[in-house]
């Protein structure tokens, strides 16, 4: 496959939060407003590529070695030290967005979608740039997810009355099908 053409389908065609529906916990509660969702989204890109182009070579050596049944426990530990170093590194350099995350930034470290990408490139065969590719488009692509949904459900709340059922976690899911369904448009794509 097409370095671009992987990158774009990682993106836009198969968006791994409104295609593949991972990484809902964070992407919710995380997009109540454009600063935190692109701060979190910032966050899982860096974590998402990082982890991926680390993984991949540990995963070769592990192949090598005849012990990939270890993989899935190193890829963990790989995101949680990945997830641990941006932890520290937010709290000393950007305290108000690291205070803003709460809970949801160690979260990370058990987010799907930062393993999903490993477990894809693994299941999928990808080489090096392929897997370097991959993981950058996909977090970009989940950036790009909460992004419009935090900018959405601010113009919501903004300028209409949502019925009080929806208010919160309901208003989201509605937001996020609508834009399942706007990315679904994205698969007659053609190179």
């Amino acid at each position: 496959m097409d370095l671009t053409q992987l990158f774009i389908s990682s993106l836009l065609t198969n968006n791994i939060a409104l295609a593949m529906i991972l990484g809902m916990c964070p992407l919710i509660a995380i997009s109540t407003n454009v600063k935190n969702a692109v701060g979190m989204g910032a966050a899982v890109v860096f974590v998402v590529t990082l982890t991926g182009i680390i993984n991949w070579p540990i995963y070769q050596l592990l192949v090598a070695t005849n012990t990939q049944n270890l993989a899935l426990l190193v890829f963990i530990i790989t995101i949680a030290a990945v997830v641990q170093f941006l932890e520290i590194f937010m709290e000393k350099n950007l305290p108000a967005l690291y205070t803003s995350f709460g809970i949801f930034l160690p979260l990370i470290t058990v987010n799907c979608v930062v393993l999903a990408v490993s477990l894809f490139f693994v299941n999928r065969g990808y080489d090096f740039a392929q897997t370097a590719v991959f993981s950058f488009g996909s977090s970009l692509g989940w950036l790009l997810a909460i992004f419009l949904v935090a900018g959405i459900r601010q113009k919501v709340f903004a300028i209409s009355d949502v019925p009080r059922g929806l208010v919160g976690k309901g208003i989201v899911f509605v937001i996020m099908g609508i834009l399942s369904l706007a990315f679904i448009g994205f698969t007659g794509l053609k190179f």
